[in-house]
């Protein structure tokens, strides 16, 4: 028996978990592996796909699935297998390139399966495919294959509020479409985020509901905050999260796991 049996922490992973320095804090690992010595289940919960997340995976303590493509799946990397896996309506091909049809200067990149299809990629595209560092093919996005995990629009931020404030207006009903970056769109199927999947991986845990705690630092990071007894953010996060009253800590380069853990350590 330990202090933390019967507790989920789930964090994000860039930014969060994985400083700016493209590294995980020693505190953190050292918080986690005293998190889970005591009893309690950590995981991911982060906007990558499995294709870009895996290479990651084995650096991080997990004892419990991790959370995957900003809520649209739950991926078991002890087993090595899908748990739950949600996917796009199958129109979205036609909506996301009749929105490409309005606003020209965005970028698609879509997932399916293990394979990433680009169309239209500009610099912020780019960028994106040299930080996860995973190959990819330019394609027209009606021919893409599908069914499509997510998808993201690549844009200056201003542009994406506007395709989102259009893309929501006719097809609220079929999309999520929330920032992961100030850049970067996500678009999972509708009812698929952070925080629902993090609420479901809690049940199949048979973890209770108050005894859930998320950390993360940007807008697609509010619905698992939501799910949180308390909301933790690093003090790096987007002003969104802050202004949504989220419970700031340390800097992720300095290690935020660790003042959460230490503040579970007082609570139980």
């Amino acid at each position: 028996m330990g202090k933390f049996d019967g507790l989920l922490l789930a964090s994000d992973f860039d930014d969060t978990l994985y400083d700016l320095t493209f590294h995980i804090p020693e505190r953190n690992l050292e918080a986690i592996r005293y998190f889970i010595h005591q009893g309690g289940f950590f995981t991911v919960a982060t906007g990558r796909a499995h294709r870009t997340f895996a290479p990651y995976a084995p650096m991080v303590p997990m004892n419990a699935p991790a959370v995957l493509s900003n809520g649209a799946a739950i991926y078991d990397f002890q087993k090595d297998e899908m748990v739950e896996q949600t996917l796009l309506d199958q129109r979205a091909p036609a909506d996301l390139g009749a929105l490409m049809g309005e606003f020209p200067s965005l970028s698609l990149e879509a997932y399916h399966g293990e394979d990433i299809y680009i169309w239209n990629p500009n610099e912020i595209t780019m960028a994106h495919m040299k930080k996860v560092a995973c190959d990819y093919t330019i394609c027209p996005v009606h021919a893409m294959p599908t069914p499509w995990v997510k998808a993201l629009f690549h844009q200056e931020h201003e542009v994406l509020v506007n395709a989102r404030e259009r893309l929501l207006s006719r097809w609220a009903d079929r999309y999520e479409a929330i920032f992961s970056n100030p850049r970067y769109l996500e678009i999972t199927r509708k009812g698929s985020t952070k925080g629902g999947m993090v609420a479901r991986l809690a049940q199949i845990l048979g973890v209770r509901p108050e005894h859930v705690y998320c950390v993360g630092d940007n807008q697609n990071d509010i619905p698992m905050l939501e799910k949180s007894a308390i909301p933790f953010a690093p003090a790096n996060c987007a002003q969104e999260v802050k202004d949504w009253g989220a419970r700031i800590l340390c800097h992720c380069n300095d290690g935020v796991i660790g003042d959460i853990v230490e503040v579970l350590d007082k609570l139980y």
